[in-house]
């Protein structure tokens, strides 16, 4: 790969100056896995099972899919070169410039959504327990813990951010092992009885329709968002090509288990009638159990799940503004780096639109997750869409004997990658036809894009002389 330094002046690796390798293989794939289970699934799940009905554990397979081949895509870039940068840098790399500012600012736009959406979760479930408590100051105290841990050091961020995820993982593990035995057994949970039968009774595997199914697809597409996290810890991660294609690995397999299995078993342990967007269904289920405290030690490990992923974003988004920035892609302020290596400007960039947040919560509580989670998705579609273009040109690359192709590699490839991207092409079409936040988001598409075309020029301008 060409060092030759770019029109500004900077080589391809300037956004990684200043990291440490602080991240070690036990944090990286904790790190992997915790990124890829978050409130899309312990608090999303629930309204959507109440809309789709059982037949919403299709949603989370075709998705899977998608998001297995954006792992792999992934993958193969990260071999190519480990980047904190990640995305953006590849996306400048086999695409261009201004592929790199557009993913970049998508991604923020991604992480600073799901924040907001993590931080109304963790309201939603402090007022179980404290109902006197107005959601927006939950979401306030969420958001000053979480900014100062990052702000403190990349290997505390590390090490929360494990403990974070071993009692996600824990809970998932812990759930599908009662909710197995519970189906196995068809014992009673509260007034209804686990079975292979509530799958189909209730309406039916598919009450209304498979066009709600389809209408699903962008809050599970939101519910995989963050799998991509372990391609930027790939920056301060020890032994990145050693480390990273075991974590990636983990995290595919992980999302079968996790993701379709729970749903799955949702849906066999109560009616899919049971389930409301009011409540996580994991604290539904365990609460109905009858065991004194379940539904409250449920309740705290969504809790710890919602802190876990809002950490993740305010982490992500940090290393991405610095990389925007060293281009002079974003405002200098966000690029700037502390002493303990931490880059604050972008870290804190991206608290004062949680805060925007908290006034969401504020202004309209009941809507605040589902117009969070919405526009996110938008991100969330355009980072998968970029790795997977990525990729295609790094193939096509290797192909021409410019660079030398990585032995991970995404398989299937070109097929799989037009197959991906025509399905996140739907996925955005649908949302034109979904619920009131899905529209809200799809008439923002155009205001984002008309932002990004001016800020581009601005900076090309700028550039220019």
């Amino acid at each position: 790969m060409s060092t030759a330094l770019d029109h500004q002046g900077t080589a391809p690796g300037d956004e990684d100056a200043g990291y440490i390798q602080s991240l070690g293989n036990r944090q990286v794939r904790m790190i992997a896995i915790g990124g890829a289970i978050g409130v899309g699934l312990f608090l999303g799940a629930g309204g959507r099972l109440a809309a789709a009905g059982p037949s919403l554990v299709l949603s989370y397979a075709v998705c899977g899919i998608a998001a297995f081949f954006v792992m792999r895509a992934l993958g193969e870039l990260v071999l190519h070169r480990p980047s904190a940068g990640s995305f953006v840098t590849y996306a400048r790399e086999f695409i261009g410039p201004w592929a790199g500012f557009a993913s970049g600012w998508m991604y923020w736009l991604n992480w600073a959504m799901t924040g907001v959406a993590e931080t109304t979760a963790a309201g939603i479930y402090v007022h179980k327990w404290l109902p006197q408590i107005p959601q927006w100051v939950t979401a306030l105290v969420a958001l000053a813990v979480l900014l100062t841990v990052n702000l403190l050091s990349v290997r505390l961020f590390g090490e929360l951010e494990f403990w974070f995820a071993v009692i996600k993982v824990l809970a998932i593990v812990v759930f599908l092992f009662v909710g197995l035995s519970l189906v196995l057994t068809g014992a009673g949970v509260g007034h209804d009885h686990a079975g292979v039968s509530n799958l189909t009774a209730h309406g039916g595997f598919l009450p209304h329709g498979v066009p709600v199914v389809l209408m699903s697809l962008q809050a599970v597409v939101f519910a995989y968002s963050g799998i991509e996290m372990v391609g930027i810890a790939a920056g301060e991660t020890e032994n990145p090509r050693k480390v990273l294609p075991g974590a990636i690995g983990s995290v595919i397999w992980r999302i079968g288990i996790f993701y379709v299995g729970s749903v799955l078993l949702l849906a066999m342990v109560l009616p899919w009638t049971v389930y409301s967007a009011d409540e996580s269904p994991f604290v539904t289920v365990f609460s109905r159990l009858g065991v004194p405290g379940a539904g409250d030690i449920m309740n705290a490990v969504v809790l710890t799940a919602a802190l876990s992923s809002c950490n993740s974003g305010l982490y992500s988004t940090g290393r991405v503004m610095r990389a925007l920035a060293v281009k002079g892609e974003a405002p200098r302020f966000v690029g700037r780096m502390s002493a303990r290596h931490v880059p604050y400007g972008g870290i804190l960039f991206t608290s004062i639109v949680l805060l925007l947040g908290v006034v969401l919560n504020y202004v309209v509580p009941k809507m605040a997750f589902d117009i969070a989670t919405s526009i996110a998705s938008l991100g969330v579609v355009a980072v998968w869409a970029t790795l997977i273009s990525c990729q295609l040109r790094l193939r096509a690359r290797a192909g021409r004997g410019e660079i030398e192709r990585p032995s991970f590699r995404m398989p299937w490839a070109p097929a799989s990658n037009w197959v991906t991207l025509g399905f996140l092409v739907l996925v955005v079409v649908l949302m034109a036809f979904a619920d009131t936040a899905n529209k809200i988001a799809f008439w923002c598409l155009p205001g984002v894009a008309v932002v990004l075309f001016v800020g581009w020029r601005v900076v090309r301008n700028r550039r220019a002389p």
